[in-house]
């Protein structure tokens, strides 16, 4: 599918993931709403990459663990574009907290946790599926991870909220269809973002070792899987791992 005109709405588009895949969008034609929560610079440097390949973008401030955020963004994108083609849920929040010290993992980590990672994607896909139908072959993309395959993340909240977007993505695939479809891609360590480099050398060497390939992922690679989930036409309901081959997350 040609995605030369289409209109994409990225979360966290002022990350280094989600600033990846909107100037990805942007270089195959794709117009952009990069949408962030407080990084404003970092979504401002992204807009300027999106608009200097010739893309339109606006971006837009969004708290999606409030439903009214995401309906505001929504009339937002209507009122400039007049339509919505591809989605991708790439927002997340996460802290580091040992599986083992449960008491250190309180409520309010566990709700914030799951509210941004998995209630606020759907909340977002709720809020865009008149949008997202209306286009007769739309697109959503949700970015998990391969901490919700296999029990290796920075908390039990992470790899549970995960997990959770990940059948998730199953469950929209059936509820959207025939119109829109629903994938998912599992990155593992994710080099070169500040989230990777925040990790002592040591932990990201021990990751490098395990992966079959000698190398993790990065997020030009991520953003390429992107890309062709949105120009499929018979795929849905999907996860790919993007991880250089951990075989704990092989399923």
């Amino acid at each position: 599918m040609d995605l030369e005109g289409k209109v994409a709405l990225v979360t966290g588009a002022s990350g280094d993931i989600g600033g990846t895949i909107a100037r990805d969008l942007a270089k195959q034609g794709a117009n952009l709403v990069v949408c962030y929560l407080g990084n404003t610079l970092g979504a401002q440097a992204v807009l300027q990459d999106v608009q200097s390949v010739g893309s339109q973008a606006i971006a837009l401030q969004l708290d999606q663990r409030n439903p009214d955020s995401s309906d505001q963004v929504v009339a937002q994108v209507v009122a400039r574009y007049g339509q919505l083609n591809i989605l991708v849920n790439n927002a997340a929040w996460n802290i580091g907290v040992p599986f083992p010290q449960l008491e250190d993992l309180t409520v309010d980590l566990w709700d914030r946790v799951l509210e941004t990672n998995l209630r606020g994607p759907f909340l977002l896909a709720r809020a865009c599926a008149g949008l997202l139908r209306a286009g007769h072959g739309g697109h959503i993309v949700n970015i998990a991870s391969a901490g919700g395959i296999a029990p290796e993340s920075s908390s039990i909240a992470y790899s549970s909220s995960k997990a959770g977007l990940i059948h998730l993505t199953r469950c929209l695939a059936v509820a959207f269809a025939p119109l829109v479809s629903v994938n998912c891609l599992a990155p593992g360590l994710v080099e070169g973002t500040r989230m990777a480099n925040r990790m002592p050398p040591e932990v990201v060497e021990k990751v490098r070792r395990q992966a079959v390939l000698g190398q993790v992922g990065d997020a030009d690679d991520i953003a390429r899987q992107v890309i062709a989930f949105c120009k499929s036409t018979s795929m849905t309901g999907q996860v790919v791992v993007v991880d250089g081959g951990m075989p704990v997350a092989m399923r």
